[in-house]
């Protein structure tokens, strides 16, 4: 007689109990072995008397247990075996599992780490956990369309980040074909958004060149009171102008202040080249004040939620524009140009010595590429003078005058804002620095 619920309902709980079956129809029968009441199915295939597991009850109900019951014999009927259909099912589950966005990211990730530099992988990664997991992480691979892709990059797009934008869209084609040779995915649906995004607008990074706004830039800087490594990292931007994916990823064990010095590896730098940074007198007294903050860690600049990464690559701009400095008029990367313009033009240094310091290609006179260590005493003098020219227009420098080896600098404080301005005396101050003999 089959079973009905409410004689299941009635069955008590005996952790005693021995063990019996309660037959249902169709070789479905619920086994009772002590406190547990299973499900099973007995049938025949290929000649051989099999058993296949349906579930535990009361979690599969009676007419759950039977429509799982009457599946299985459908697949008999087509010559499949029933247990053998369940372990495959297992196995794509698992497989998919294995196959979400983000399992197949991570593994891309890790195929491909030798081939990038250490700054490029951090982005990478950061981008993927911002942008792209939330949505699309936890999704398989291949259940995911252009359309799917379009709305994380068009939220990317919508907030201004034109160029992030196409650059996560390739990381996304990158992806999808790494799971079609994985056979994890039938193909690269970003293909379908070429021409979906707006167009990346052609511009420079915006830098202040002019003496006057860059000393109030200074000024502001000076007095941002916003996380201590943040405000380390922007003063610090200025006196070694290099470009802040490389000042962003700055480690302790590359910098020596005994030496005064900041050796940049080479898989850090953009021309692939080792770099050194000769360091001011005021660099190393800043960077002495940052030692007790994140001297005991990796990262000069650790981020402001975990100290294993370095600070995001916008933080810098971030704080620029708190500071009223946005895009279109300063950037951190505009420092480089600043410097690269002021020292030229103002303070006359070698141009050559500049683009060295700037890490650009520059070859001597006979073709070949200068050395890290090429004209470093000359290079040291140069940033010392830098830095000292920095502080003058932290003071409002009005002018500087170049006679023979000397560098004068004309300047004039800056009126505090709580001081009337009539009471405020006029003060012309007379500040010098003294060239090498070989500029």
């Amino acid at each position: 007689m089959p079973l009905t619920d409410t004689a299941l309902r009635q069955l008590k709980s005996n952790p005693h109990a021995r063990r019996q079956k309660l037959a249902d129809s169709g070789g479905l029968y619920l086994l009772i072995d002590g406190p547990g009441r299973y499900w099973r199915l007995d049938y025949t295939y290929a000649q051989r008397r099999k058993t296949l597991a349906l579930g535990v009850y009361p979690v599969v109900s009676l007419a759950q247990a039977r429509r799982m019951r009457d599946e299985a014999k459908s697949l008999l009927v087509e010559n499949i075996d029933p247990m053998a259909a369940k372990r495959e099912r297992k196995q794509a589950a698992v497989a998919a599992a294995d196959s979400t966005f983000e399992s197949v990211a991570r593994a891309w990730l890790k195929k491909t780490k030798a081939t990038r530099k250490a700054i490029t992988d951090d982005k990478l990664v950061g981008w993927l956990e911002r942008d792209v997991y939330p949505s699309l992480g936890r999704r398989a691979i291949s259940e995911l369309g252009p359309r799917d892709v379009l709305a994380v990059v068009r939220r990317i797009e919508d907030r201004g980040s034109i160029d992030t934008a196409h650059r996560i869209l390739q990381l996304c084609s990158r992806i999808f074909r790494f799971a079609v040779a994985g056979g994890q995915a039938d193909r690269d649906v970003t293909v379908d958004l070429r021409g979906a995004l707006s167009a990346v607008p052609k511009n420079h990074h915006a830098a202040i060149t002019d003496p006057a706004p860059f000393g109030a830039l200074l000024r502001a800087i000076e007095g941002y009171r916003g996380n201590p490594v943040v405000a380390s990292a922007l003063k610090l931007a200025p006196l070694v102008f290099v470009r802040p994916g490389e000042l962003r990823h700055a480690e302790w064990s590359e910098v020596d202040l005994e030496r005064r010095e900041w050796r940049i590896p080479a898989e850090k730098m953009k021309m692939k080249l080792p770099h050194l940074v000769p360091l001011s007198r005021q660099a190393c007294e800043l960077l002495k004040n940052l030692m007790p903050i994140s001297g005991n860690g990796k990262y000069l600049f650790p981020g402001l939620r975990t100290r294993t990464r370095p600070i995001s690559d916008n933080t810098l701009n971030a704080a620029l524009r708190n500071l009223g400095y946005p895009g279109n008029t300063h950037t951190a990367h505009g420092f480089r140009a600043s410097a690269r313009t002021m020292l030229d033009e103002i303070l006359g240094e070698r141009v050559d010595l500049i683009e060295h310091q700037l890490a650009h290609a520059v070859k001597d006179p006979n073709g070949r590429a200068y050395n890290r260590t090429s004209h470093l005493e000359a290079r040291q003098l140069m940033m010392q003078r830098w830095a000292d020219y920095l502080d003058a227009q932290k003071e409002g420098a009005q002018k500087v005058e170049v006679r023979g080896h000397r560098v004068r600098i004309l300047a004039k404080p800056i009126q505090p804002s709580f001081a009337p301005a009539e009471t405020t005396k006029r003060v012309r101050i007379l500040k010098s620095a003294t060239f090498s003999d070989a500029h």
